[in-house]
């Protein structure tokens, strides 16, 4: 459904709702402006309605969470039937019957499906806590300290994530604090080749570039040079980088990863946090090339909107982690909980269905070309997988054209569309919209678009 109103701008609850945010929200959360942000009081499918009545189309699945779309019928149901029974049990000590079932749930999905053995899970409450006890696991495994991860990667602020952040803006104004055992090597990005290679990604139709083998030699040899200098015991990466600006590697880089872990015996840890469950057009973004990790972090859209997230293990690495004689050596009070696993539980048996991966990449394909179409000095180029697409903006002097960005969000939202920027520099638009979004939807916001940059200052029509 399109939005009814095309002039919102926040009302008077929203207004007040900000004031009461400037007076008791620590100021670094919420960014507040006289319009900007509006206040989500319901939702349904793709659209959002604020707190003043207005409704928006929300091309952000609310970071790439409800997929399904908001208030999915099978997820809402599962959350309304557990909540009546149990709302909270004591996650590692008296667990729940559908904490039980999840755990196997995704060694099914996960190990068993890909046929490699068993998966063990440790359940978490964000995507986070997940990559944190995956990086806990590779250490118990192996006893090697270091970990390999790539600039750009975004997996999370807690500490240890931190640590692992490729991110800067992030990480840097609490380096006093990190610990050191990150080793970051350049993600492979053909839009912006960190080697110095002609760029070589294609706009047939196939999202993976077919990068030349001199860019993946260079990434083989940084490894190599870690490996010599460090005890590495994991290589952390995401299949394709989401916070860092939908870049999507080329089709060998993650069979380069796997082999070189197979060499040293090192674990490959993948952060499927936002890439999972058909976000890609796949269950899970690793199939398109196709490797097989040794952990994969889950998150997002995992429940379709509750706080859980999974690290999964293969069974003899996760039994790495000593038996329990009655204290986890990592747990959390919520650890398990009722809701979430029953909502999770709903949510997997909607994406396991062939049809929801067969939408994805139909309408995904749909979104990428019609986002293509749109003409503008200021688009350098539109990359995804999926329905994980973004937009990077360049200005006339290849500068991120960060202030344009800002500017697109906040006129969007003025039409009422929800629309992020993303990437280490905050210039590239990012589409994560639910898998249900239309043509006719698609065409609008495309329209809006081609509108938003033919204005901006200094456009050429």
């Amino acid at each position: 459904m399109l939005p009814e109103v095309f002039t919102v701008v926040p009302g008077p609850r929203s207004h007040s709702l900000a004031e009461s945010l400037r007076s008791y929200e620590s100021r670094n959360v919420t960014y507040l402006a006289n319009d900007f942000p509006v206040f989500w009081e319901r939702a349904e499918g793709v659209n959002v309605w604020d707190v003043d009545g207005n409704r928006f189309l929300d091309i952000t699945s609310a970071f790439a969470v409800t997929g399904l779309g908001h208030n999915a019928a099978a997820i809402k149901e599962a959350a309304h039937k557990q909540s009546e029974k149990l709302l909270h049990a004591m996650g590692d000590v008296h667990p729940t019957e559908v904490k039980a079932k999840l755990c196997q749930r995704l060694s099914e999905i996960t190990f068993q499906r890909w046929k490699v053995g068993r998966g063990k899970t440790l359940l978490c409450g964000s995507g986070s806590e997940a990559v944190e006890a995956a990086l806990k696991t590779a250490l118990l495994h192996n006893g090697k300290p270091g970990v390999i991860t790539f600039t750009g990667g975004y997996h999370g602020l807690g500490y240890g994530a931190l640590e692992v952040n490729g991110m800067p803006y992030f990480r840097d104004p609490f380096a006093a604090q990190l610990a050191g055992f990150a080793h970051r090597i350049p993600y492979p990005s053909c839009y912006h080749c960190p080697f110095h290679q002609k760029e070589a990604y294609r706009l047939d139709g196939d999202p993976f570039p077919n990068c030349s083998s001199a860019c993946l030699e260079e990434i083989r040899k940084k490894i190599y040079e870690t490996i010599r200098k460090r005890e590495i015991g994991c290589i952390l990466v995401e299949p394709i980088q989401g916070r860092g600006g939908e870049i999507v590697p080329p089709r060998d880089f993650l069979t380069l990863l796997r082999q070189i872990c197979d060499e040293h015996k090192i674990l490959l840890i993948l952060d499927e946090i936002y890439t999972g469950f058909n976000r890609t057009g796949k269950l899970f973004a690793c199939e398109h090339f196709p490797v097989v990790p040794d952990i994969i972090c889950l998150g997002k859209a995992l429940t379709g909107g509750f706080p859980l997230a999974a690290c999964v293990a293969r069974s003899d690495i996760m039994d790495a982690w000593p038996l329990s004689g009655g204290e986890a050596l990592h747990t959390s009070t919520f650890l398990g909980n009722p809701v979430g696993c029953a909502m999770a539980l709903a949510s997997i048996e909607e994406h396991i269905k062939p049809e929801i991966a067969d939408q994805v990449r139909k309408t995904g394909r749909n979104l990428i070309q019609s986002l293509r179409a749109v003409k503008s000095p200021l688009i350098a180029n539109v990359r995804g997988a999926g329905l994980m697409i973004g937009m990077e903006l360049l200005n006339a002097d290849g500068k991120p054209a960060t202030v344009e960005a800002i500017h697109i969000v906040k006129r969007a939202l003025t039409d009422g569309l929800l629309l992020l920027s993303g990437g280490p520099e905050g210039n590239v638009l990012s589409f994560t919209p639910p898998f249900a979004i239309s043509e006719e939807e698609i065409r609008f916001v495309s329209a809006k678009l081609q509108e938003y940059v033919t204005s901006l200052p200094g456009s050429i029509s």
